[in-house]
């Protein structure tokens, strides 16, 4: 396997008989947001933001679920162990074992749980019945919601846009997401349903992958373009900042918020290894703008730059993937609340005097 991880690091109204069905739901359509014909990055008619051609991710998607060896791709969402040589790499917990790990430090039972963009389910795998009872995995690739991994929770599947979510307000006690968001359009406004579709006193687990994921890439990239076609173009997709996350879970009204930061490592022998295996992960980029073909010589003086800048003493490159995690909870009346200002009772002037 080329990708190998070096660090461990932190880590619907539906029928009760639906568990293991089908359903094939849609807000807008499942083929993208994107405007008819050539796609235009900007605003769409509607006035939101349109910077990713949907329709292209669900084919990326549908490809990579389709792959024979596709689960050696996924080492970002599952667990599993990796037998590499020791000085590359050590035993890895991943995305959806960390996002789990946060349910369980709820002390409560779910009835229904929704996970967006779930793909092949590395969330549920990882949860019991006893804390999840029932399951809604959507996403917007059909090839990977019927490659999905076993569970022992009764799930039902959703083939669904994730910013266009088909289900009525106040359905789902739990709502989780693992690495989807960041292929969204209008985050805002996805994280508003996701408030919406949760019951009051509902929470949001879900994580993302943040502004400096690949910067390594994307340096070498832009360098390596500049100096041999005179500029650059995008070829690493835009992230969301950490610094912003927070905000965004206000704005779409949660509150009791949680954002923290994980840094995954992967080493690789070198630059064709990182993009086949973003390929393999359904990872490319799919932004209007972005530009479809490198030439030949971009990618080998790509190649020198990365691994005289990154690369490390074993001749392997790393590449760098930061994941943001967020809690978020829905306002309800017995939550408790903060104090009102100017109520305390003592100060942290008097508690220096204290012997």
């Amino acid at each position: 396997m080329s990708g190998r991880l070096c660090r461990r690091l932190l880590r619907l109204g539906l029928p009760a008989s639906s568990a293991g069905g089908w359903s094939r739901l849609s807000g807008a359509g499942l083929n993208g947001t994107g405007p008819p014909g050539a796609g235009r990055s900007g605003l769409s008619g509607g006035g939101r933001m349109n910077v990713f051609s949907r329709e292209m991710k669900q084919r990326q998607k549908d490809w990579a679920a389709q792959l024979q060896d596709s689960q050696q791709y996924d080492y970002l969402r599952q667990e599993f162990h990796l037998h590499p040589p020791p000085s590359l790499c050590t035993r890895s917990d991943q995305v959806g074992s960390r996002v789990a790990d946060r349910v369980y430090d709820i002390a409560r039972t779910f009835p229904l749980a929704l996970d967006i963009g779930g793909g092949r389910s590395h969330i549920a795998e990882h949860l019991s019945k006893e804390v999840v009872e029932r399951f809604c995995l959507t996403d917007v690739s059909q090839q990977s919601l019927r490659r999905r991994r076993p569970s022992e929770i009764p799930t039902h599947c959703v083939l669904a846009d994730e910013e266009f979510l088909p289900f009525k307000e106040n359905t789902f006690d739990l709502v989780v997401s693992s690495l989807a968001l960041h292929w969204i359009n209008d985050l805002p406004g996805a994280l508003r349903q996701i408030h919406q579709v949760l019951k009051p006193d509902g929470v949001f687990i879900g994580a993302m992958v943040g502004g400096e994921t690949l910067y390594e890439l994307r340096c070498s990239l832009q360098l390596a373009e500049t100096e041999r076609e005179g500029g650059f173009s995008p070829h690493i997709s835009p992230y969301t900042a950490v610094t912003d996350l927070g905000n965004l879970l206000g704005q779409a009204g949660f509150n009791m918020l949680t954002v923290d930061i994980d840094d995954i490592q992967v080493h690789y022998p070198g630059i064709m290894e990182v993009m086949t295996d973003l390929q393999g992960m359904g990872e490319s980029n799919c932004a209007w703008n972005r530009k479809s073909l490198l030439h030949r010589d971009t990618i080998l003086a790509a190649a020198a730059i990365y691994k005289e800048m990154y690369g490390s003493e074993d001749g392997s490159i790393p590449a760098t993937f930061e994941i943001l995690y967020m809690i978020g909870w829905k306002p309800h009346e017995s939550q408790a609340k903060p104090a009102k200002r100017g109520s305390a009772t003592a100060s942290f002037g008097d508690l220096s005097k204290t012997g």
